[in-house]
């Protein structure tokens, strides 16, 4: 894929400073949590800004928000990941990308995309891990800053 197709495929998220975009971002990531529906902590994680494929660094990015939760009981691994992949679509995401990775520990990955909100998931169930969590990351679409104003990176 080169630069210019992987810019045509993030779609445009509208015009926003990167704070206000940030925590739109962390809502974003708030209203997922409360989908897992099992008990457990969250790391504590911000998000970031990054550069969008093939446009002007100064006045476009995207929002990313890496973050971990791990189950209360590794029990519950199976359930949160479950939740997810029922409750998600239910709530304006579509998934599309759901089975192994191709690591050697066959870790269950998970994408989806909420079009309204430009929003995308990538979740990996980490079952071998010591606790087990489940990675998430979430990322917006691009934006653009407003008129006469410039990305600010944090």
């Amino acid at each position: 894929m080169t630069d210019n197709e992987s810019a045509d495929k993030t779609p445009s998220a509208g015009t926003s400073t990167s704070r206000d975009a940030s925590d739109a971002m962390e809502k974003v990531s708030s209203g997922i949590y409360d989908l897992i529906g099992v008990k457990g902590k969250t790391s504590d994680s911000r998000p970031g800004v990054m550069d969008c494929s093939g446009k002007d660094t100064k006045t476009y990015f995207r929002i990313f928000h890496p973050w971990s939760f791990t189950p209360a009981s590794a029990g519950d691994l199976d359930e949160a990941m479950e939740r997810l992949k029922t409750e998600l679509p239910k709530h304006g995401w579509k998934i599309v990308e759901y089975g192994p990775d191709t690591s050697k520990n066959k870790n269950i990955k998970m994408t989806a995309d909420n079009d309204k909100k430009r929003v995308g998931v990538n979740i990996v169930k980490r079952s071998k891990y010591d606790p087990p969590i489940l990675d998430l990351t979430v990322v917006s679409g691009c934006y653009k800053v407003p008129d006469g104003e410039e990305v600010e990176r944090f």
